[in-house]
């Protein structure tokens, strides 16, 4: 750019379903280039949900837009474009509330954020630079939810909980909310097999990067 006048940050979008390997992905990109790329999920904006009473906040929907505080997450995308830092909240699955701290998240030249509804909102869609969605195929997508959700990474849900959690919100909500993403992303990968027959889509994204790092040098 002339004048010295720095380069806003690239920011690449990763959606998806849930179980859909948004997070992989993110870190494998994050990896092309630790110092100059900068990693954030949207499931650290989830709604405080500390004034709901904690037997009643496993009835809450978490798979609709308004779970989400997308004016926060809106705000600090523009700080983070701005090149300015944000401190990022924390978010506690196992008790469905923000801890107490926050982690200071410094801006870079490339800003990879991932989540489930990144592409619902037309407002924080304009500020991606390129949007891909990872289509899984829905007994895939709850296998490695149920997964996760009976591992322990997100509290102790046992299988009946996850299960009925996916039939009630996730799964519909994901039909209502996350699939139109298709029609909206640059690019769309397939992750319905293992690991290695993901790295073709993986290795363009990390080209991509590798390409926009190179004229900001």
């Amino acid at each position: 750019m002339s004048n010295g006048a720095k380069k806003q940050p690239f920011i690449i979008a990763i959606a998806g379903g849930t179980g859909s390997g948004k997070t992989y992905i993110a870190k494998k990109l994050h990896e092309v280039a630790p110092d100059r790329t900068v990693s954030i999920s949207q499931d650290n904006y989830y709604r405080d949900r500390s004034d709901v009473p904690k037997e009643k906040r496993m009835e809450i929907n978490y798979d609709e837009p308004s779970a989400i505080d997308n004016k926060m997450f809106l705000e600090h995308l523009k700080q983070l474009r701005a090149g300015d830092p944000i401190d990022m909240p924390q978010y506690d699955f196992a008790t469905h509330t923000r801890k107490r701290e926050t982690l200071r998240v410094h801006s870079a030249p490339v800003i990879i954020v991932e989540g489930i509804l990144i592409l619902v909102d037309s407002d924080i869609r304009k500020l991606f630079d390129l949007s891909v969605f990872v289509d899984v195929k829905p007994d895939i997508r709850l296998a490695r939810r149920l997964e996760r959700d009976t591992s322990g990474e997100r509290g102790d849900r046992t299988w009946q909980e996850s299960i009925n959690q996916y039939l009630v919100s996730a799964g519909p909500m994901h039909d209502k909310y996350v699939e139109p993403g298709k029609d909206v992303a640059d690019i769309i990968i397939n992750n319905n097999g293992t690991i290695d027959d993901l790295k073709d889509g993986v290795a363009a994204l990390e080209a991509r990067i590798k390409e926009v790092l190179g004229q900001c040098s």
